[in-house]
């Protein structure tokens, strides 16, 4: 079963800096898009920023500038540094990954979704 590890969340004032983790195991499929989404209370889902296995990043407009989000393949993780933070920002960070996997000799999608890790933006 792929397993998703989030960490890195937490309080912090409106100005400061996280940087968020994701490390996916157990799974030998290539990983294919990886990227980090939020869910504030009583609101949608919403993406935050992706990023390709070739590294072409894709951001959210409200992020965009202050949020940096980079992958170590190697290490099949992906950051999300979130810097000048805004209590609007304040929201469960979900991490989600697209795995490439080879079944019967065709080839399939299959995404993932950590379990959420709380970032709170005090004003």
């Amino acid at each position: 079963q792929v397993q998703l590890e989030e960490s890195g969340g937490g309080l912090v004032q409106a100005g400061g800096s996280l940087r968020l983790s994701c490390a996916v195991s157990r799974t030998d499929n290539s990983i294919n898009a990886m990227g980090w989404y939020r869910q504030a209370p009583g609101k949608q889902r919403e993406l935050v920023a992706t990023i390709t296995q070739g590294s072409i990043t894709n951001y959210a407009d409200s992020v965009k500038g202050r949020f940096t989000i980079s992958r170590d393949n190697a290490k099949n993780t992906v950051y999300l540094q979130m810097s000048s933070l805004k209590p609007e920002d304040t929201a469960a960070y979900f991490c989600n990954v697209v795995l490439r996997v080879v079944r019967s000799a065709r080839l399939y999608s299959e995404t993932y979704w950590g379990q959420g890790t709380q970032v709170t933006v005090a004003s």
